[in-house]
């Protein structure tokens, strides 16, 4: 048993330079024999739970501590000029519960009143919670050490004195530490002689960051991380040595313990630390309820109220459930939670705040729907109470609400004034640095060449749950270079080493707290950017603590269809209650059908467009297995094939057993959700519900011991039922394989019904729809520009903004979508809310005359005017273009005038015509086309009335859009392409060699992209690479995570390209010789024509034998460049040939 314990801990939650897994950590601490183990981070308590929660795991005992930063005035005091002060340390540890309420108090104070570059505590936040506490002096950044390096030892016993009276003299301690440095040597003998004298006991600390000591290089480079810096430069902020680890008990003593106390005093302080965390004590707030009621009564009512709403011809299942349900959220204690969301949405949809059907198993509720929590009926399409809440496994349930993400904010407001601004709080998350990222910011700190690290980083697949340790395992190609390389060796060492830890903290998206006393009576809290209390614990850590966490997620799509549903009633005077849409309708099917799912819900991708092509939907009910079926397993496993097959007769539907096929019939067949599966080991094998439910998530994790027990039972149930145990068996089987697949139906059901909300606004209202739909990603510009093109591609008409139609953001009127005043560069939104208010109060404005004097000067200036001219704001004015800007002036002045005239009193002698002075247009001709659309790309930032590209739809249907390439990125990673659009950057810059080469930003209907251009292709291209010029590239896609590019192999004008288009063939002929006769060949060639599959003939020329071969139409091809190139590397240049 090692008698000594680490006191002074920085993990991998002192963000900026600490290394330390918890995990791990704790591990390393029992290796060496050390019974406890405290944390003690900068500023926060991020950790405090996960290492409590892995000590009690380890049987380590945890102490839970802070490394607080100690300002020498008032935490309320803020330096003027934004100065930074040196903030003093001190380590407090929490001695028992009480002091562990009072370490959150002074942490979370420390922020929200102390905050000022750092969180900063000072001595009456310390003398105020100081009960419960152990202070430590710190390390050499201590108040203490601090005064005996500036020679100020009245100072020192000023400070020594303060926190005698503040924590007792049992509870202050003078800290050693030597890592080495001389700082500390000078203090160590002054520290130890000033404890002698004021009777106070010494403990050894060794402040460590890094577990190990050979961690110590990845600790320097996590420090490179977080100060944006290389190792070769000589600035770069690093620790004096490569002491800072966690030490063993008898390190500590070759260290520090010539000094009497020092290593015993942390076995001391260790045995007196008694912190008891509880975990799973729910501390719901109460709602207020109408006197004489409960919560639980209060329920009740509300329900009974609404079921003749909800069910005008009940058949007495309804009442059933009702009774069901309210028995068990009662009986769990939750009926304040129901309460609670029922009214906060209630808030939200009586203020016009757009609230989503539902999400996640809640929809499962028939409470829930009653309450108007879901707009979903659990009891139409069959979802179950036990998914949401299970009666025999007590959880929080877990209501997550979409609501509009435009106005999230109003919501969580609304709790705050409600329950307390102090009590509602948002919920933290970290970034971590996962696996592709670490690479390459562990190759930038390493100043590896950009094209090396890009490689390595490429070998490491992308998507959730993969790790470098997984890819070493599972990838040959990664693990051989990684063993013969060994530069790559030190990179992936590193970047192991870091993998995965915190690097930054954020707001979570979504979470929301509520507590029935201030937050900080429960768990640490800091500020957000916008100053909104957040809870330091991350959302698993919050709810295990018993608080109520709710998810408030904003959708945009529920804004845009608010937005839509307001432009039809203004439009077309058309109230369109969107709940109550038919879920049978013609024309949102033919459309789905067609593909046209740009801006539907979920359905954008052409992953998801295609498999609801081949779905090919009749009804809303045709979209919930959609949800279910677009996921990574269902797709990888054929799961999503075979049910699309089935469902048009093409491979008969068959049931594991006849009692299934009420359950499966609507899935013909196929086990696709979650609750099929609760269902069939209800039915079959006699469990509960509520049983099911667990079943079902044991076989979500796959937990051996449990299914095999659950197996035992659920044979035992069906053999009661009549199934055989060979039957039995293999529908457990079935359930298990598909639960890995299985999804909620609840969840399905509600983003399925979103779906048909849009899909039928689409369908329907296709003007109002796609503006709204812009407006809403108004700050993207991509998506915008992919929204215009397919707007215009169906046919509506988008217009320039105008002055006297526009709205601040797109609108609509008759089939014409308006550009928004708000997207014109140089106007503001006073000049917007001025012209909009002027034309409401006056009408249209007649001319410029008009315009200028009515609308509000503040804010209109003549550069904002001149904006609204070029891109045709004005053109309802009568006038062209080049005749407005050659009045502007004259207009300008005029309009002050009359104004000045009118606010001083003055009426001309023609009495109410303000406008005294006649403005004479000069007889100029209109800006030219071209010039016209410039204006409008510079100023809205799109083209509206036409687009450069238009004079090349020949050759643009040739190129691949951008768009495509940056959505599937990873599908053209490493293929070559061909891209047509116009310059909008020319960028010249120098290889290392001082050969000149250059970055091209090109630009087409729906997006952009950067292309490198190397010196070869650079010399020859660089007279056709002018900004707007109209260009072809051809190259090699290079994509990553953060960026796709494409490498020039080629660059022309746009208009040489129809020479050099690919000229449709009849047929493709392969000739085979005898050296490429053989089985590895005829597999690649099997696997080039599947993946470059198309219409055009295939023939096969076998020379040995002269035989002509016609290959079925499975093998034959989309001939490509791509697919030409693939084919000729395969067979050879002289063995391809297309005939036309």
């Amino acid at each position: 048993m090692d008698p000594f314990v680490h006191l002074h801990v920085h993990t991998e939650y002192s963000l900026f330079d600490g290394t330390c897994r918890i995990k791990e950590l704790v591990s390393h601490v029992k290796d060496m024999g050390q019974t406890a183990l405290a944390i003690t981070d900068h500023g926060v308590m991020y950790g405090a739970v996960y290492l409590y929660k892995e000590c009690m795991a380890q049987g380590i005992k945890p102490i839970i501590g802070c490394e607080v930063y100690v300002t020498r005035g008032s935490r309320f005091e803020k330096r003027a000029g934004g100065e930074k002060e040196k903030l003093a340390h001190l380590i407090l540890l929490a001695e028992n519960n009480e002091g562990y309420q009072n370490l959150i108090k002074i942490c979370s104070k420390s922020w929200t009143e102390g905050y000022y570059f750092k969180p900063r505590a000072d001595h009456e936040l310390l003398q105020k919670y100081h009960k419960g506490l152990i202070a430590l002096s710190a390390c050499v950044g201590g108040e203490l050490p601090q005064a005996i390096l500036n020679h100020d030892m009245e100072k020192a016993r000023k400070v020594i004195q303060f926190y005698i009276d503040t924590f007792g003299k049992d509870n202050y301690f003078i800290e050693l530490q030597n890592h080495g440095l001389p700082e500390e040597a000078a203090v160590r003998p002054v520290l130890a002689s000033l404890a002698r004298e004021y009777g106070l006991g010494l403990v050894a600390t060794n402040d460590f960051h890094y577990t190990r000591k050979e961690d110590a290089g990845s600790q320097e480079i996590k420090l490179c991380i977080s100060t944006g810096k290389t190792l070769d430069d000589p600035y770069h902020f690093h620790f004096a040595n490569n002491e800072f680890y966690c030490k063993s008990g008898a390190e500590m003593e070759a260290i520090l313990g010539e000094y009497p106390g020092a290593i015993e005093n942390t076995k001391k302080i260790a045995d007196r630390c008694h912190v008891t965390l509880t975990f799973g004590d729910h501390k719901l707030p109460s709602f207020d309820v109408p006197e004489g009621e409960t919560s639980t009564t209060y329920l009740r009512k509300l329900c009974e109220k609404a079921l003749p709403e909800r069910y005008p011809h009940p058949s007495g299942k309804e009442k059933e459930r009702l009774d069901y349900e309210l028995g068990v959220i009662d009986h769990m204690g939750f009926s304040d939670y129901f309460l609670i969301v029922m009214d906060f949405i209630h808030y939200a949809k009586s203020h016009g705040i757009p609230i989503g059907p539902g999400r996640g198993s809640a929809a499962g509720s028939i409470v829930a729907y009653l309450l108007h929590i879901t707009e979903i009926d659990p009891l139409r399409f069959d979802l179950l109470f036990e998914r949401f809440l299970n009666p025999e496994r007590v959880s929080m349930p877990d209501i997550d609400t979409d609501l509009c993400y435009r106005r999230r904010g109003e919501v969580i407001d609304y709790l705050a004034r409600k329950y307390g601004k102090d009590q509602v709080a948002q919920i933290i998350t970290f970034g971590t640095l996962a696996a592709r990222a670490v690479i390459r910011d562990v190759g930038r700190v390493t100043n590896m060449p950009l094209r090396d690290v890009d490689k390595i980083a490429k070998m490491v697949p992308s998507g959730p749950g993969v790790t470098l340790k997984k890819t070493l395992e599972g990838s040959r190609e990664f693990k051989e270079l990684y063993e013969s390389n060994p530069q790559v060796h030190s990179l992936i060492d590193h970047c192991l080493d870091l993998e995965g830890l915190s690097r930054n903290s954020g707001t979570h998206a979504a979470g929301v707290v509520i507590c029935s006393k201030p937050v900080d009576d429960y768990v640490p809290i800091q500020l957000t950017q916008d100053n909104f209390i957040q809870t330091q614990y991350e959302k698993d850590q919050v709810e295990q603590l018993g608080l109520l966490k709710m998810d408030l997620l904003g959708l945009r799509n529920l804004t845009v269809i608010h937005d839509a549903l307001e432009m039809i009633e203004k439009n077309r005077g058309i109230h369109l209650d969107i709940n109550s849409i038919p879920t049978e309708d013609e024309e949102t099917c033919r459309m789905l059908c067609e593909g046209d799912t740009i801006g539907v819900f979920q359905s954008e991708s052409s992953g998801f467009t295609s498999l609801l092509m081949k779905l090919h939907p009749d009804r809303f009910e045709d979209l919930i297995p959609m949800v279910a079926l677009y996921r990574p397993g269902p797709l990888g496993s054929g799961m999503a094939e075979d049910f699309i097959k089935r469902k048009h007769g093409e491979i008969p539907v068959e049931y594991p057993h006849p009692s299934l096929e009420p359950i499966l019939k609507e899935t013909y067949g196929v086990i696709l959700y979650q609750e099929q599966v609760m269902q069939i080991a209800s039915v079959m094998g006699g469990f509960s519900l509520g049983q099911a439910d667990m079943l079902r998530r044991a076989m979500g994790h796959k937990e051996l011991e449990i299914l095999q027990k659950n197996r035992d039972t659920f044979l035992e149930g069906a053999l009661k039922n009549g199934v055989d145990e060979k039957t039995a068996n293999y529908v457990f089987d079935l359930m298990v394989h598909f639960a890995g697949y299985g999804f909620n139906k609840s969840h399905s059901v509600c983003y399925g019904w979103i779906a048909w909300q849009t899909a039928y606004l689409k369908a329907h209202f296709r003007p109002e729809f796609m503006a709204a739909m812009m407006t809403c990603y108004i700050g993207d510009r991509e998506k915008v520009s992919r929204y215009i093109s397919d707007t215009k591609r169906a046919g509506v008409e988008i217009a320039a903004p105008d002055v006297n139609l526009s709205e601040a953001y797109f609108s609509v009127k008759g089939n014409k979508i308006l550009f928004g005043l708000d997207g014109i560069q140089n106007v503001g939104e006073n000049a917007v809310n001025g012209i909009i208010e002027a034309r409401r109060k006056g009408g249209p404005f007649r001319d410029i005359s008009d315009f200028l004097e009515r609308v509000d000067s503040r804010g209109l200036n003549s550069r904002a005017c001149e904006s609204l001219i070029r891109c045709g704001a004005l053109d309802s004015l009568g006038r062209n273009r080049s005749q407005l800007l050659a009045v502007l002036p004259e207009a300008m002045s005029n309009a002050q005038s009359v104004r000045e005239d009118r606010e001083s009193g003055q009426v001309s002698l023609f009495g109410d015509m303000d406008s005294a002075k006649t403005i004479i247009y000069p007889p100029l001709p209109d800006i030219p086309q071209n010039e016209k659309i410039e204006w409008e790309r510079k100023l809205l930032g799109f083209y509206v009335s036409g687009h450069p590209l238009d004079a090349y739809k020949k050759q643009m249907a040739q190129c691949i859009p951008i768009y495509k390439l940056n959505s599937e990125s990873a599908r053209y990673d490493g293929k070559a392409v061909t891209v047509g659009g116009t310059v909008t950057r020319v960028k010249g810059t120098m290889t290392k060699k001082g050969a000149p080469m250059g970055y091209v930003t090109l630009e087409d209907y729906d997006g952009e992209l950067e292309a490198v251009v190397f010196p070869s292709v650079w010399e020859k291209a660089r007279p056709v690479l002018t900004e707007d010029a109209a260009i072809c590239i051809r190259g090699r896609v290079q994509s990553n995570e953060r960026e796709v590019k494409i490498l020039a192999d080629e660059i022309i004008p746009l208009s040489l390209f129809h020479k050099t288009v690919r000229p449709p063939v009849s047929a493709v002929h392969l000739y085979v010789d005898e050296r490429h006769e053989n089985n590895m060949v005829s597999d690649a060639l099997g696997r080039i024509l599947l993946k470059y599959h198309g219409d055009t003939p295939v023939f096969l020329h076998i020379q040995r034998t002269r035989q002509e071969i016609r290959m079925v139409p499975r093998f034959f091809l989309d001939f490509s460049e791509e697919a030409e190139e693939a084919l000729k590397g395969l067979l050879g240049n002289a063995c391809v040939e297309g005939r036309k």
